[in-house]
């Protein structure tokens, strides 16, 4: 059974964060106390039930991978704005035929007017409202990565189909649509690369950046590559084509935290 890079991506986090859990808390009920080099993920402590003050552990995962989005809606009638946050550890494009990854990021941070059947519940006005919304990222992440959306759900076939699409990757990359603050420079440092023509079956490959050189990891097999072979991987300009090895998952380096 062909299994999802992706999924499974989401798996490896999340379940290295348990692990690292619960070895905190173990260490802590051996030491019987916790250590005051500990900080808060968001805001101050929680405090529980039975009077113990507790602190959400952040882990490595955390400092390395996640970032802070923003989900802002704009009421149209009063023009109050509400604004949500969320934690991620990735973000999933959609992707279109001869794009790239920053016109993919662009539709991401894109403004969605929400009417009709889709209006906006507004507090201040108490009432279902048409509103403006929009996705933006507070806080960059250390190492942003984005999944390309290549499996999608077609309808009139019943079932998910995969999306060749040519969409270009760089090897930098400058956030500047989506986030609050300055531009956030990253540089592309490794590439989970699906090869297959459909969702069902397939086989995963990656490339990765390492002291400079790019190689290339086909299971046991590793060879170092030239770097302009990456860009082979971007996908395919046409439908058919007998080129099925398309990037799926991209892993970008913040360049700020280098320089600092």
């Amino acid at each position: 059974m062909h299994q999802d890079a992706h999924e499974f991506l989401n798996f490896l986090l999340n379940e290295l964060v348990d692990i690292l859990e619960k070895e905190d808390q173990a260490a802590k009920k051996e030491g019987g106390t916790s250590s005051p080099s500990e900080k808060t993920v968001n805001g101050p402590k929680n405090p529980q039930a039975n009077g113990v003050q507790k602190e959400p552990l952040v882990t490595w995962v955390h400092k390395n991978f996640q970032g802070i989005l923003t989900n802002e809606t704009r009421c149209l009638r009063c023009e109050t704005v509400t604004a949500r946050d969320e934690a991620f550890f990735d973000l999933s494009l959609d992707i279109e035929q001869n794009s790239s990854i920053t016109s993919c990021l662009k539709n991401f941070s894109s403004t969605e007017t929400l009417n009709a059947e889709d209006k906006f519940f507004c507090d201040k006005c108490c009432s279902l409202q048409e509103a403006q919304k929009r996705m933006k990222i507070k806080k960059p992440p250390h190492i942003l990565v984005i999944h390309l959306k290549r499996f999608k759900y077609i309808e009139q076939l019943g079932r998910y189909k995969k999306l060749s699409y040519r969409v270009v990757f760089p090897l930098e990359l400058k956030l500047s649509n989506t986030v609050e603050d300055a531009d956030s420079e990253y540089s592309l440092f490794a590439v989970v690369v699906h090869v297959g023509s459909g969702p069902n079956h397939g086989h995963y490959v990656s490339l990765v950046k390492s002291h400079n050189h790019w190689l290339f990891f086909d299971d046991e097999n590793v060879e170092m590559i030239d770097e302009s072979a990456v860009q082979t991987f971007f996908g395919s300009a046409q439908e058919y084509s007998s080129n099925t090895d398309h990037g799926y998952i991209l892993f970008y380096e913040s360049l700020c935290a280098n320089k600092s």
